[in-house]
């Protein structure tokens, strides 16, 4: 009989911190429930770039990008016209995961000093930025917008969403590259834990499939280049994987100390029950050996958690179908879990949504929040070749159905940032 998973709050006397709305704009949906049903049919988010034109040019011409974004149906189209894509996806996200939270429902309840915002972004509005970097050159400095500014600055989405709702708690942005809404949940949940907040909107927001993104990622060497089919083109620890898949969208978690939302009756989805971060201290974009620094945030996290290796059933890994994640993280997973590692299921959504860069860890948090609720682990599609130093079970073009009581979900940032977050079933 597998043991009860003891929570950090319950371990060492902290708040415990709990989910009770969730927001998702990706590459397969623009709800939380179309995105989830597409992960789960491993619906590929992978085509053409139509965000503008990808000529030859460009080596690389596709990537995953949100498809019919409709702001308009959450926003005015004065606010709309005055906020960067990247925004617009952490407002629509947010407004999802208030209203499935019923947070708002009882306006005069809800003591609106102690509610904050943390949505991190790990580029901001940088197609913002081109266009007005194209306006000054070509028209010179008096034609650029006077919106300029609080439409491409990273921290802006979190105080739209403040302004939003009159949340006037704690509210700024995490920016630490792949890992910023990793570390945004992270971080919120230690705010609440620390007394600062009861209740955080957490998570990210990017939207960065722009000429010079692209064209910046690809002269690097980091995304793949199969631009013939670009629906199969990510595939996560496969022996045929050449780099990732750019990605854009947004996630968003309510977070909640589990005292207030009992207090409001509120519906648990997960706990977020540990989070764990690190440095590589090793090289700009290249992971550390045998992912050293992933491994010591996977610790920290399940310490964090008060959890064993044993107690953890799933991992939504980092998972970038570059050659050199996939297998440090690898790796990392088995240093940490040895033996157990050969039972774990290390899946990467990635291979669907994309690499949405700062939005990744919040999307993933997100979608672990849905797998320790529902027990479905969604696929890792496009796998065609074995590569004989990944030999983990990564779900690999298939479905898993299985009880999860904790997930943990690994984000890696070029500069060496790592997150590990844990999220467990709720147990009360």
């Amino acid at each position: 009989m597998a043991r009860p998973v003891t929570s950090a709050g319950e371990r060492r006397g902290a708040v415990r911190v709990v989910v009770t709305g969730i927001g998702m704009v990706t590459p397969v949906g623009n709800d939380v429930e179309s995105s989830w049903s597409g992960l789960l049919a491993g619906r590929s988010g992978g085509g053409p770039i139509t965000h503008f034109e990808a000529g030859p040019d460009f080596d690389v011409r596709f990537a995953c990008e949100v498809k019919g974004f409709q702001p308009e149906q959450v926003m005015d189209r004065k606010e709309v016209r005055r906020t960067d894509r990247f925004a617009q996806f952490a407002i629509v996200a947010s407004e999802q995961a208030v209203r499935a939270s019923g947070l708002v429902e009882e306006p005069n309840a809800l003591d609106r000093d102690r509610v904050g915002v943390l949505i991190g972004s790990g580029i901001g509005g940088i197609a913002t930025f081109e266009e007005q970097a194209r306006v000054m050159v070509e028209r010179g400095p008096k034609r650029i917008s006077p919106f300029f500014v609080p439409m491409f600055i990273p921290d802006i989405a979190a105080g739209h969403v403040s302004m939003r709702y009159g949340f006037r708690g704690p509210n700024f942005a995490t920016v630490s590259a792949c890992a910023s809404s990793a570390h945004a949940v992270g971080e919120a949940m230690r705010l609440i834990q620390h007394g600062d907040a009861d209740v955080m909107i957490a998570g990210g927001a990017e939207a960065s499939i722009t000429p010079l993104t692209i064209a910046g990622f690809a002269n690097m060497k980091a995304l793949s280049v199969r631009n013939e089919s670009p629906e199969t083109a990510s595939r996560p620890f496969d022996a045929t994987r050449d780099g990732f898949v750019l990605g854009e969208g947004a996630a968003t978690l309510v977070l909640e100390s589990l005292e207030h939302a009992r207090a409001r009756g509120a519906r648990i989805l997960a706990e977020v029950a540990g989070f764990g971060q690190s440095a590589d201290a090793y090289h700009l974009t290249a992971p550390a050996p045998e992912g050293a620094g992933a491994q010591l945030a996977m610790r920290r996290a399940l310490a964090d958690a008060g959890v064993e290796p044993a107690d953890v059933q799933y991992i939504n890994a980092h998972g970038t179908s570059t050659p050199m994640n996939d297998l440090n993280e690898t790796l990392a997973i088995k240093a940490v879990f040895g033996a157990d590692a050969r039972r774990l299921v290390v899946g990467s959504t990635k291979s669907m949504t994309g690499h949405q860069l700062g939005a990744a860890g919040a999307v993933e948090a997100a979608i672990c929040t849905l797998v320790v609720r529902e027990g479905k682990i969604p696929p890792t599609i496009n796998f065609q070749e074995q590569d004989p130093a990944c030999d983990l079970d990564y779900a690999h073009n298939r479905r898993v159905e299985r009880e999860v009581r904790v997930a943990l979900t690994n984000s890696f940032g070029f500069g060496g940032h790592n997150v590990t977050l844990a999220i467990a079933a709720f147990r009360e």
